[in-house]
């Protein structure tokens, strides 16, 4: 069985799903430290054909909280205002009308924590894709917050029954390929390959949220393009 771990992001980048669509089963990684300044509540589009920033306001973010702790904020302005700036922004984009509601919907959920958002953006994507990969969520299952790094991430491993581990290559420096070994786990790591495709500009900008990717481009086009990369 093939698995992976990673921290829910909202509408995250295509690599993101690359390692989703790799794997049987994508464990979000919610009960661990928020992280400030990173993907958890922010990402990337194109407003007014240049690429910048959208974020989810959040309310008493804290590196010291679980990304499970934190809320949104509950004044419903901002949903608004991000709603009908990708209006503004994506009207002209072939795929505008299926994927901005897809988008509204998951923006406009009754919910206050931004580890729901986040994990409902990316199984809103994958089941539009017709992705077949299972999610579970870590603060519902393993209840192992005491362990650290590849020591809970094998944890899970083994509790799943996980024959092989992918990871994205950032992980590259973080896990010993020899102790996955040893517990029975390959290690894998993929190297997405964003594949340029026709935006708005004459220039491509890569990296941005799965959002762009979903405008401009059909499903096929989208599955074909996760599976163009390497697996370490």
């Amino acid at each position: 069985m093939k698995l992976a771990i990673m921290q829910p992001y909202f509408f995250p980048y295509l690599g993101y799903f690359h390692l989703v669509n790799a794997v049987d089963k994508f464990v979000f990684y919610d009960d661990v430290n928020y992280i400030k300044n990173g993907w958890i509540n922010r990402n990337r589009l194109l407003f007014s054909d240049n690429p910048k920033y959208f974020t989810i306001p959040l309310a008493g973010a804290s590196p010291f909280l679980k990304i499970d702790q934190i809320c949104v904020q509950q004044n419903g302005i901002w949903q608004k205002k991000l709603s009908e700036l990708m209006r503004y922004s994506y009207l002209k984009a072939p795929n505008f009308k299926v994927v901005h509601q897809l988008f509204s919907d998951v923006l406009f959920v009754d919910d206050i924590r931004i580890s729901e958002l986040a994990k409902l953006s990316v199984k809103a994507v994958s089941e539009y894709l017709g992705l077949a990969t299972q999610f579970i969520e870590s603060s519902s299952v393993y209840k192992n917050v005491q362990l650290k790094g590849a020591e809970r991430v094998l944890d899970i491993c083994i509790r799943e029954k996980a024959s092989e581990y992918y990871n994205l290559p950032g992980g590259r420096l973080l896990y010993d390929e020899e102790l996955f070994n040893l517990n029975g786990v390959e290690l894998h790591f993929i190297l997405p390959k964003l594949v340029p495709y026709k935006q708005f500009l004459n220039t491509f900008q890569p990296c941005l949220s799965i959002i762009d990717v979903l405008m401009f481009n059909d499903k096929d086009a989208i599955r074909e393009m996760l599976n163009v990369g390497e697996r370490l």
